[in-house]
């Protein structure tokens, strides 16, 4: 679904106006996920799955990651969403260049290699949730916020890659008022008006 066409504005409207009627908040959350996959499967429809993937294996693990006491398992535990994630992000976007460069390797080493050329197409926006999701597991493996509660929730949160780019910027405002906070400190305020 592209942002200019007559198709983006009737779903676009049609979205907005049942966000708009009096239900539960529970229910706008809803419209607001069933839009989002829906948005996401009119490009490529089987990409869902990767979406669905994603977001099952980071809510349980993450859960399981603030739950659990032994070090060695919260270890493995991350271990499995950064192959999982990460694993799938290098397949998706590198795998033509691995491959090429692991076919270069062995004709250097005299062996005759020719595999099929992979027609690997990249799915929209599978950094932006796959790192969604990838911080949110980080963050339970160091227990710096509370498991989102709900699957509902945390399925939003991975479609919004809003989220990293406010998460930045969120970084770099604190870091500017630590700078002005340690400048005051220091008598040097001047340079930080």
């Amino acid at each position: 679904m592209v942002f200019n066409s007559y198709t983006f504005i009737a779903f676009f409207v049609i979205m907005l106006l049942l966000h708009n009627l009096p239900i539960s908040w529970k229910a706008k959350k809803i419209n607001l996920l069933i839009a989002s996959y829906l948005f996401y499967a009119a490009w490529n429809p089987p990409f869902i799955l990767l979406l669905w993937l994603s977001t099952v294996v980071d809510f349980f693990v993450g859960r399981a990651l603030y739950t659990q006491p032994n070090i060695h398992k919260r270890r493995l535990l991350l271990v499995v969403s950064l192959i999982g994630n990460l694993g799938m992000l290098c397949f998706f976007k590198y795998g033509g260049f691995i491959l090429e460069n692991f076919v270069h390797l062995t004709n250097l080493l005299g062996i005759d290699f020719h595999p099929a050329k992979p027609s690997i197409i990249l799915p929209a926006g599978i950094s932006f949730y796959t790192f969604t999701t990838l911080c949110y597991t980080i963050d339970m493996y160091r227990k710096e916020s509370k498991p989102v509660k709900s699957m509902l929730d945390f399925a939003l949160l991975s479609l919004s890659s809003r989220t990293l780019w406010l998460d930045q910027l969120f970084v770099h405002l604190n870091w500017y008022r630590s700078l002005k906070h340690r400048a005051k400190q220091a008598g040097n305020s001047y340079w930080m008006a």
